[in-house]
């Protein structure tokens, strides 16, 4: 498996990207869950594919900046087939590890009550709850979570 920088606009992102919103969509029976602002090229500090040894897209994953040297885990996805496989892992050590490159000190996410399986993952990398921020503070179903890097 490699692990890619590539742009928001790239084919493979917008796939995947497309991908992680149908999945919420279906999960919370509605087109759009997301508060707030979602990602964009313009606020992305960094976006990264994971791709299979067949050079399939199977993950991805982006950081926006949220200022003060903490960033926001956006659009963490990995394809239902490769799920459980370490994908996701090395998603989020490569965005941790370009996070600390530019002196970020710690990142933030937000996931949702109806996502157990997210909510342990992030939990087994080391991030633990953090008071809901900025459009997800008056969310009941959201679930936020941080780590010191």
């Amino acid at each position: 498996m490699r692990i890619d920088e590539v742009t928001w606009d790239d084919t493979a992102t917008a796939t995947l990207r497309a991908a992680q919103r149908a999945e919420i969509a279906e999960t919370y029976g509605t087109p759009d869950s997301e508060p707030g602002t979602p990602p964009s090229a313009a606020d992305i500090a960094v976006f990264v594919v994971a791709y299979a040894e067949d050079g399939d897209p199977v993950g991805c994953g982006g950081l926006r900046d949220l200022g003060g040297g903490v960033g926001e885990v956006k659009r963490m996805y990995v394809v239902p087939s490769r799920r459980g496989t370490g994908v996701a892992r090395e998603v989020l050590t490569a965005l941790e590890s370009w996070a600390r490159s530019r002196g970020w000190r710690a990142l933030w996410l937000e996931t949702g009550d109806r996502q157990p399986a997210a909510i342990r993952f992030y939990r087994r990398c080391g991030y633990r709850p953090v008071p809901a921020f900025g459009a997800y503070a008056d969310e009941p179903s959201s679930r936020c979570f941080g780590r010191h890097l």
